[in-house]
C-alpha cells in the first residue's frame, strides 16, 4: 500500500480552503523568523507607484529622488551602527519607486528588504533586494503587517491605489494611536502632486479629521530636505525601539 502523506506535506491540502490559516499563519511565522536571523529591528519604509521609471519624462525625478534619499539613509545607517544602533530600508519590492529604494541602498552597500506579493501584474521582484531578504506574500493584509511592524519611518511617493491603501493605513494607524511610536514620521515627495489629487484641508474643514491630523505628515521637495527632515526624528525613533504593533 502506499504511504501516505503526512498533513504538512500535502500541498492540495495546503492550498485549499481549510488550510487558509496555517497560510496565513506561514506568513507571520516565516518572515519573523528571517527578520530575527538578519537583526532586523528598525525600518524606513518607502511606498510609491509601480511604475515610476528611471528614463521616464513624467516619473523620473520620482525615482531618482527616492533613490538618491535611500543612498543617504543606506550611508546614515552604517554610521549608527558603529553606535549599536540599526535600521534596515524596506519596499514592496517591486519596480518602480521599491526598485529605486532598493537600488540606493544597494549603492550605499546596504542590506534592504522587499516584500514582494504576487498579483496579475506589475509586481517582479527587483534586482537590488538583497537575497535574504526578499519575500513572497499572498495575503496583502499579512504583507503590510510587515510592512508597519518595525517601521520608525514611511517616505511616500506619488503613486496609485496601492500607495493610497498603505499611506491612509499608516495615518488610520497613528490617529488612532494603534500604533503608539513616538518620533515616527510621515514623508510626502512632492506637495504639488498630493494638493492635487488629495485635499487633506478639505477633510478638516468638513470635520472628517481634526486639524492636529494634519501635522502627521510633512512634505518635501528633495533628498537633501527629506533627510534633513527625517534625520533627527529617526535617530530619537530608533533608541526608543518600540515593540512590534
Amino acid at each position: 500500500m502506499e504511504k501516505e502523506l503526512k498533513a504538512y506535506e500535502d500541498l492540495d491540502f495546503l492550498r485549499s480552503n481549510e488550510a487558509r490559516p496555517i497560510r496565513i499563519l506561514s506568513e507571520y511565522l516565516e518572515p519573523e523568523k528571517r527578520f530575527i536571523d538578519n537583526n532586523i529591528q528598525n525600518t524606513v519604509v518607502f511606498f510609491g507607484s509601480a511604475r515610476s521609471r528611471p528614463d521616464d519624462k513624467k516619473s523620473k525625478d520620482n525615482y531618482w529622488v527616492a533613490e538618491n534619499m535611500a543612498f543617504k539613509l543606506g550611508e546614515l545607517s552604517k554610521d549608527l551602527q558603529r553606535k549599536k544602533l540599526s535600521y534596515t530600508i524596506c519596499t514592496g519590492g517591486g519596480p518602480g519607486i521599491m526598485e529605486a529604494a532598493n537600488r540606493g541602498a544597494d549603492r550605499a552597500g546596504v542590506k534592504s528588504i522587499g516584500l514582494n506579493i504576487e498579483i496579475a501584474f506589475e509586481q517582479v521582484p527587483n534586482k537590488y533586494i538583497s537575497k535574504d531578504l526578499n519575500f513572497e506574500f499572498h495575503y496583502f493584509f499579512m504583507r503590510k503587517l510587515w510592512f508597519f511592524c518595525h517601521a520608525k519611518a514611511i517616505i511616500v511617493f506619488p503613486g496609485g491605489f496601492g500607495t493610497f491603501d498603505e499611506l491612509f493605513e499608516m495615518l488610520t494607524l497613528i490617529q488612532t494611536e494603534k500604533l503608539e511610536r513616538k518620533n515616527f514620521t510621515i514623508l510626502l515627495y512632492n506637495k504639488e502632486y498630493w494638493n492635487s489629487v488629495v485635499n487633506f484641508k478639505k477633510l478638516a474643514e468638513h470635520g472628517m479629521i481634526s486639524e492636529k491630523d494634519l501635522k502627521l505628515f510633512s512634505y518635501f521637495s528633495s533628498a537633501d530636505e527629506g533627510f534633513s527632515l527625517l534625520k533627527p526624528k529617526l535617530i530619537k525613533a530608533i533608541k526608543q525601539n518600540n515593540n512590534c504593533i
